[in-house]
């Protein structure tokens, strides 16, 4: 499946109006609090839902229709959302009717072709079209869409799930929070052992401490994150809970990045990916993450000056919160290179050269 080349928003959230905003390979989404970058991430969450029909669940968890349309319902009665791949895009408008959204609106596109999957209906009807061509659209659609998963590896707690032992059989993809990662490493050991191998010597970079992960499964089928340290008595092991916050974040991160690539979702989302790394782990995230889009398309949040002084100015989208609504603009390097020869992107987004500090209205 190809990468999401743009993307129209009306009315979702913080986006009042957001027309053909293009995606590249490599999207990495600045901006101060509140600006809206969770919110772009939250609307390919809500595509994924309404793939996976479980859009109402989505509307749910969410607090409501009120939370979902922009300023609520009173100022907004019906969203819009185009997603386009190139030729290929999907279409809907979803309108309020109390505590649901309802599809006003579900079309598919192929070409200059447009094909109506229908209204009135609380979950999405996609791949229910009749034609065979219209069937092979709508089936490629559905499936791009049911794999994203927006990547947040921020609950390090020692019950969090990646620091507790996990069903042997979780290991068919990579949880949004990391929490099946022993599983999903041990079967990348037994399944994949060259991917396995790069994650664990891109680990050691950052963790030199780290020799290997060991498994030994528990009383019913359960194995959890041990690993063996550098430096001890042979056979010593340790266990998920004396890794550091950043190390097994950093852990999670190498394991999204660096899986089989047809085991990778066309468009990888992840949100603040450089929550405790240290400076060193972020320069190796940052590679990691330019490395990944050569095949696939990224697009990330984050609040670090020192990932962002990692990439090129096309790959940056500063986020602002301009009249109550978020603005997106990508930065281009002609535009600043007059600025890049004395300072470094980070330093000018501190500088607020380009936005994406906070402002007032």
């Amino acid at each position: 499946m190809p990468s999401v080349t743009h993307l129209t928003v009306r009315g979702f959230k913080s986006v009042s109006a957001l027309d053909r905003f293009e995606l590249g390979s490599l999207n990495v989404l600045i901006g101060p609090n509140g600006a809206g970058k969770s919110n772009l991430l939250d609307l390919f969450r809500m595509l994924a839902a309404m793939a996976h029909r479980r859009l109402q669940v989505f509307v749910a968890q969410e607090d409501g229709p009120e939370a979902l349309l922009h300023r609520g319902r009173k100022h907004t009665p019906e969203m819009e959302i185009e997603c386009a791949w190139g030729d290929q895009a999907y279409a809907v408008s979803l309108t309020d009717v109390g505590k649901h959204l309802v599809f006003a609106r579900e079309q598919t596109r192929y070409a200059s072709a447009t094909q109506w999957v229908g209204s009135g209906h609380y979950e999405s009807d996609l791949g229910s079209d009749r034609s065979a061509e219209a069937s092979l659209v709508a089936r490629h659609l559905r499936e791009a869409m049911s794999e994203w998963r927006v990547h947040h590896f921020h609950d390090t707690a020692v019950s969090s799930g990646m620091r507790q032992a996990q069903p042997v059989r979780d290991n068919l993809q990579l949880h949004a929070d990391g929490s099946n990662l022993a599983p999903f490493l041990r079967h990348l050991r037994e399944r994949h052992p060259d991917s396995y191998r790069r994650i664990l010597d891109v680990v050691r970079l950052a963790a030199p401490h780290i020799d290997d992960f060991l498994y030994r499964e528990e009383p019913g089928e359960r194995v959890e994150l041990e690993w063996l340290e550098r430096g001890v008595e042979p056979g010593r092991t340790s266990g998920p809970r004396q890794l550091s916050d950043g190390t097994i974040r950093f852990i999670c991160l190498a394991t999204l990045l660096l899986q089989p690539i047809f085991m990778q979702p066309s468009t990888i989302l992840i949100d603040e990916p450089e929550l405790g790394l240290h400076p060193y782990a972020l320069a190796l995230l940052a590679e990691l993450i330019k490395a990944a889009a050569e095949s696939r398309q990224i697009v990330v949040s984050t609040q670090s000056v020192d990932l962002v002084n990692e990439f090129q100015p096309e790959d940056i989208v500063v986020v602002e919160r301009r009249d109550g609504a978020s603005t997106l603009n990508r930065l281009d390097s002609d535009e600043l290179a007059d600025w890049l020869e004395d300072h470094s992107l980070g330093e000018l987004w501190m500088m607020n050269v380009f936005g994406g500090r906070p402002r007032r209205d």
